[in-house]
Parts: C-alpha cells; sequence; structure tokens
C-alpha cells in the first residue's frame, strides 16, 4: 500500500463500524458525517488515531455545492438521517420524522482536493449517495474502488448511476446485500491493507475492493441482478404493492423485499487491473 493510495473516505460514519476497520487495516482516514452527535462521539472513540494524525473527523454534509443546508436528524432510525427533502418525507411517511437542523456542506470533490486521492470512497448517506458520485467528475484523480447504497426504488436513477460510473471510468462491479455483512470475516493473507481481526455489526457497509464478496460483474450483468432486487422490493418493501398482511409476513419472514444492497466498483484504468 503505498502512502499516495493509503487513504479512505468514510462518507456516513453513523457510529463508525467502517471506520474502526479501516483504522485496523493501516489505512488513514476521512471520516465525514453530518450529525454533530455522531461526529462528538466519533472523535472521543477514536481520539488515538485522530492524535495521530490517521485520522481526519469532517462534521459537514456532502452536497453539490458549499453552503449551509437543511439536514434531517432521525432520531427514530439514525440510519436514515439525510439531506435529501424527498428521502426525509419518504421516513415520515413510514413513522419515522425528523428533526431539522441547518449544518455546513460540501462536495466530495473539494474534500478530495483538499485531504488527498483515495484507494476508495465508501458512500452511504441516504439519498445523496448519486450527489456524491457525480461530484467525482471535478477531480483530477479517481479513487480505486468505490461504494455506493444503490437506488431501489427508481430503475431509471438506478441506471444512471451505472451510466456514472462508467463515465467515472469504473467498469467491475459487485452487488453487496447488507444485511449478510455481519456474517463477513478479513480473509487471511489480506487482499487490502493489512491483516485485521474484525466482527462486522448491523449497519456497517463491511469488506471492500478486492476483499468485497461475489464476483466482478460487467454493468450489464449488475443491472440484470438488481432487475429481481427491484421486484422484490416493489412488491414486500417498506411500500409494498401486495396488500396481503398475511402474504407479505411471510415474505418478509424470509427477508425478502425490505434489504438494502451496495454496489461496489472497480476503476478500469488501475495500473493492476483485471477485467474478470
Amino acid at each position: 500500500m503505498t502512502e499516495a493510495r493509503s487513504l479512505i473516505y468514510d462518507l456516513g460514519v453513523h457510529r463508525g463500524e467502517d471506520t474502526e476497520f479501516y483504522l485496523k487495516k493501516g489505512f488513514r482516514v476521512v471520516a465525514v458525517e453530518a450529525d454533530p452527535d455522531f461526529c462528538r462521539a466519533a472523535a472521543a472513540k477514536f481520539a488515538g488515531p485522530v492524535a495521530e494524525g490517521r485520522l481526519v473527523i469532517v462534521n459537514k454534509a456532502i452536497a453539490p455545492r458549499r453552503g449551509r443546508i437543511t439536514f434531517f436528524v432521525n432520531q427514530a432510525v439514525p440510519v436514515w438521517s439525510t439531506a435529501d427533502p424527498d428521502w426525509a418525507a419518504r421516513n415520515q411517511r413510514l413513522g419515522a420524522p425528523s428533526t431539522a437542523i441547518t449544518v455546513d456542506a460540501v462536495p466530495l470533490s473539494d474534500l478530495i482536493a483538499e485531504f488527498g486521492e483515495a484507494h476508495y470512497v465508501k458512500i452511504d448517506i441516504e439519498g445523496m449517495d448519486r450527489t456524491a458520485l457525480q461530484s467525482i467528475r471535478a477531480t483530477a484523480t479517481r479513487p480505486d474502488y468505490i461504494s455506493i447504497e444503490s437506488e431501489k426504488v427508481s430503475f431509471a436513477k438506478l441506471r444512471e448511476e451505472f451510466e456514472t460510473f462508467l463515465e467515472l471510468g469504473y467498469d467491475r462491479f459487485k452487488i453487496v446485500p447488507q444485511h449478510l455483512v455481519p456474517r463477513q470475516h478479513p480473509p487471511d493473507p489480506p487482499l487490502e491493507g493489512s491483516r485485521a481481526e474484525h466482527a462486522f455489526t448491523k449497519g456497517a457497509s463491511g469488506l471492500f475492493g478486492e476483499e468485497a464478496p461475489g464476483r466482478w460483474m460487467t454493468a450489464d450483468e449488475a443491472i440484470q441482478t438488481y432487475k429481481r432486487i427491484f421486484l422484490l422490493y416493489h412488491l414486500a418493501g417498506d411500500e409494498p404493492l401486495i396488500r396481503s398482511w398475511i402474504l407479505l409476513k411471510l415474505l418478509r419472514k424470509f427477508g425478502l423485499g425490505r434489504r438494502w444492497y451496495d454496489t461496489h466498483a472497480k476503476r478500469a484504468d488501475r495500473p493492476d487491473y483485471a477485467a474478470t
């Protein structure tokens, strides 16, 4: 791992589930979180790495431009806090209202210009993932790997995600179910960074880069995989088309419909890239 490629951006720190893992692996981390309470908790939890200069905590939201914006803090489901008003309205419909606060905002491209090029960027910022991804267009270099929590309501928006990835030079993808992350174990010998013992908890994004589970797929293969995911979500997800409570209960008993997925992308022009 070279110094130039030893940096990870963790967008959507929450309780630091992923930041902790990246630090264990020996990476430097820029941890970005809009919720000031989570930032204060992370500063206390990771006081050592902050003092050593291995971790920088940025208490800002990701947005298309710098400024002050409204951020919707969700006390009922903290991982649903968002800067997207439509996302906040969706949370309200699902019985999880938010409290609006005002926070500083910054584009991801500005952070990369300030802190340096990245080996990996994890994006999990509830409704703003595509905004962060699109801002990479303004950067001179591309991260080796990126993951986002993918769209699962609008198939047109999902296609836009993949179009943006391809435009940025990413052409191999993995689809990682979030509900299976707690079952992941870092491989030994490691494929990313240093060897690390770690138990992932619910809410973590988990393994990344070459360690992310599954096979690398083309964009067309990944989109075909997402068609089934979308169908199940529309039938039995948060706002289901199925009106039979008995059938819904049966489907959800087996975890169908309400699951979220991360799309991991590999940059095609990596020096050690293999399109397999």
